[in-house]
């Protein structure tokens, strides 16, 4: 309000006015008129509106700032923090944006230790997850090395070996049977489970075959039986002359061609055996040898049957 009149005389009162719309007084006064509200400026922002008994209160915009001590004629943008700082206090109205450099401290010797620790173990880990790796593909190698065993040992069953030695003994046969093929059997393939002796050429020698010595079983037919197994050094080439030369037919031999080589020898030394009987003898069986030029295979047979304890020397008793 202000004065619109004053007083004229004493004990009157004089008449007050309504601030008009834009002007305002806050307190009793006797002004004249009232007082022009504050406009706010384009970078500030009206914070309380202006009205009869109280003027406008502008501030700075966001982003701005004005300080009160200052003759505030424009209000200032408000600074931005450089990289290597952090704002202790941000912008307001009345005051610019703080901010304080970054203090780098050394890192602690402690905390370095822990980090070298904690690289070794990690480090350590990793070498020995490495090595438990190694060690199980080494292993799972070694599991499988016996399958593979397995397969090579199937490659060579008795069915298949049996093949392999029917043609062997295909084609170790010759046009003829008699004594003077022995060279050619010369270049017959070996059997993987029997020993190659080498064949004599030549017609066999009936002196030598004379002066072979005679052996006398110990223990009766249980010692012809035992010596069963040292004929297998005979040559695989020879062995269907050898038992058509001591009167096996061919079907008694063919009947065994699905036989392994030790077994096929065992079985027709039986048929062998039963055929003659009593008369079966081992001295039948090394001249036998010494008649298809095989001395060697016989006096290797003879050598081991005397020292393995089955027939003795009738010489050596002579003496």
């Amino acid at each position: 309000m202000y004065v619109k009149s004053p007083c004229t005389r004493a004990g009157e009162k004089g008449q007050c006015e309504e601030c008009e719309y834009g002007t305002f007084t806050e307190h009793s006064n006797e002004l004249k008129q009232c007082l022009k509200c504050t406009q706010c400026r384009s970078d500030q922002e009206t914070v309380r509106a202006c009205t009869g008994n109280q003027n406008a209160e502008c501030r700075c915009k966001s982003g701005r700032f004005c300080d009160p001590d200052q003759a505030c004629e424009v209000c200032k943008k408000c600074s931005r923090c450089e990289n290597d700082e952090v704002i202790v206090r941000n912008c307001t109205s009345t005051t610019n944006t703080e901010c304080k450099k970054i203090s780098h401290k050394p890192a602690s010797t402690s905390v370095t230790a822990v980090v070298i620790v904690l690289c070794s173990l990690c480090a350590v880990a990793v070498i020995c997850v490495i090595v438990i790796l190694l060690k199980k593909r080494q292993t799972g190698s070694q599991q499988n090395l016996p399958d593979r065993t397995k397969t090579g040992q199937a490659s060579t069953s008795p069915m298949v070996r049996a093949d392999l030695e029917v043609e062997r003994e295909r084609l170790c046969e010759t046009p003829s049977d008699s004594a003077n093929s022995s060279q050619h059997n010369l270049t017959c393939l070996p059997s993987p489970t029997s020993r190659v002796t080498p064949v004599a050429s030549g017609l066999p020698n009936k002196r030598d075959i004379e002066q072979f010595p005679t052996l006398m079983p110990v223990n009766g037919e249980q010692s012809l039986k035992d010596c069963f197994k040292y004929f297998e050094e005979l040559d695989v080439c020879l062995q269907n002359k050898f038992f058509r030369h001591l009167g096996i037919n061919d079907n008694a031999i063919k009947s065994t061609e699905s036989l392994s080589y030790d077994d096929r020898m065992h079985e027709l030394l039986k048929v062998w055996m039963e055929k003659e009987g009593r008369r079966a003898s081992l001295n039948d069986l090394l001249r036998a040898l010494l008649e298809l030029n095989q001395r060697r295979t016989a006096e290797t047979i003879k050598q081991n049957a005397v020292e393995e304890g089955h027939y003795r020397s009738v010489s050596d008793d002579d003496l």
